[in-house]
């Protein structure tokens, strides 16, 4: 699903999902003083094979531009730091792993997590407890996502300095809600290897307008004619749950969403039919090392659906992990997108460049106490993933106080970026022939 798979996929889905979304839309739009005129013709169900949309030239007009107001596009490899230069003005205790606080966050999650799981079971199955069963959802995945960052920094080696504790508690958190430890291991540390790289990136690559097969995700040229038929607010909506909803089990499943140099990867089946190029040396054991705890909690599950009923199950489970899901997407999706914010090619790219590509956003005390800093300190985390989340925020205010330049933090309000990225955020095309940067085209 990266590349050209992706693309191919992404139109079916797009279109099955908002065919009659978009043709309603239409309609109110136009019904309000058009009597009983026809309404317009649905969207069609594949684009032309010669899209004609207009693409304004980047170079050649006002860009879009989010909170940053244009910052990481004035940004050059020259107002980048150093690693060295990083560890001179952070305070060498953000980098030192307490493994009693380490613990705490992890027992104070988790906690939470099943505090509010007692609580949904005593919610009946009725019609009528329907809002209930949606707050419990919405609060409980929540909650639980703040387990998901405890794994993820089990995963980075920022935990604790006992290898063999904290691989064990990553394995059992993150297997509780049917992530593959060590595959997600494995291609997290690809993305943070190659962040915003526009071939070699492993999440939230865009596609490329007039793409070049195995050097961009080809099809950016028929996203944006997909995008200017159905209008930028139906787009955007269609962006949102496709994110949302499908975006991480179609990325578990089929490398959704990354750039083309692993193909499409799957992080349950490290062998053919899919890639294996995201495996090398032993990680294709260490993927079915962590299939075999998604088979485990699979299997308690189905237990308990025997006893309980598989709708209290959904409700009580699967619920709640969809929006721990789209949390995980929205975070990842906006610490490194916007429309201000270029990827790069292999010519224009360093380790530290792309790390200071991503965005510092203000989620507000409430999601950094229960997530633990992760969308408000990901700059720190980028250039150094080993230090724990609750050095984060001292780590963050030495880099941005030393590289105000590079360090990026949007004010925007989260549900304003997200809605601005979805809309906006189509294919990005080359800035100029000889440059190796993509910025966002403009429909």
């Amino acid at each position: 699903m990266r590349g050209t798979p992706w693309a191919t996929l992404r139109g079916p889905l797009t279109n099955l999902l908002l065919l009659h979304t978009a043709t309603a839309l239409q309609v109110l739009r136009a019904g309000a003083g058009a009597g009983l005129a026809r309404a317009p013709a649905a969207p069609r169900m594949v684009a032309s094979m010669t899209p004609e949309v207009t693409v304004r030239e980047s170079f050649a007009q006002p860009k879009l531009l989010s909170g940053l107001r244009g910052q990481a596009l004035e940004v050059t490899m020259e107002d980048i730091p150093s690693k060295i230069q990083i560890k001179d003005v952070v305070p060498a205790r953000c980098f030192k792993r307490d493994t009693a606080k380490s613990l705490f966050y992890a027992a104070q999650s988790t906690v939470l997590t099943l505090a509010c799981g007692a609580l949904g079971c005593a919610i009946p199955m009725k019609l009528l407890a329907l809002p209930l069963w949606a707050a419990y959802a919405a609060v409980t995945g929540t909650v639980a996502t703040g387990c998901w960052v405890v794994a993820h920094e089990c995963g980075h080696g920022a935990f604790c300095d006992n290898r063999r504790l904290q691989t064990a508690i990553g394995y059992v958190l993150h297997s509780a809600l049917l992530v593959p430890y060590f595959s997600w291991q494995r291609s997290h540390a690809v993305h943070h290897a190659h962040t915003n790289h526009i071939t070699e990136g492993e999440t939230h690559v865009p596609l490329v307008v007039n793409g070049r097969q195995g050097l961009e995700n080809v099809g950016g040229e028929g996203e944006l004619h997909r995008a200017g038929e159905l209008g930028r607010d139906v787009y955007g909506a269609m962006q949102l749950l496709l994110h949302l909803l499908v975006g991480w089990p179609a990325y578990l499943l089929f490398g959704a969403t990354g750039g083309p140099k692993y193909g499409a990867s799957n992080h349950f089946i490290p062998a053919r039919p899919f890639s294996a190029a995201l495996w090398p040396a032993n990680w294709p054991k260490k993927v079915w090392l962590s299939d075999a705890g998604i088979v485990v909690v699979l299997g308690v599950l189905s237990s308990l659906a025997f006893k309980l009923g598989v709708a209290r199950v959904l409700a009580l489970y699967a619920l709640p992990l969809m929006v721990t899901n789209m949390w995980l997407v929205g975070y990842t999706w906006l610490q490194h997108t916007d429309v201000d914010v270029p990827h790069l090619a292999k010519a224009d790219f360093s380790f530290m460049r792309g790390a200071f590509l991503s965005i510092d956003r203000p989620y507000g005390p409430l999601f950094d106490f229960l997530h633990h800093r992760i969308g408000s300190t990901h700059v720190a985390h980028h250039i150094d993933c080993a230090i724990p989340h609750y050095h984060a925020k001292e780590a963050t205010n030495a880099i941005k106080t030393a590289f105000p330049k590079a360090y990026l933090y949007d004010p925007t309000p989260v549900h304003q970026a997200l809605w601005r990225v979805a809309r906006n955020c189509i294919a990005v095309k080359r800035e100029k022939p000889d440059e190796g940067r993509y910025i966002w085209a403009v429909l």
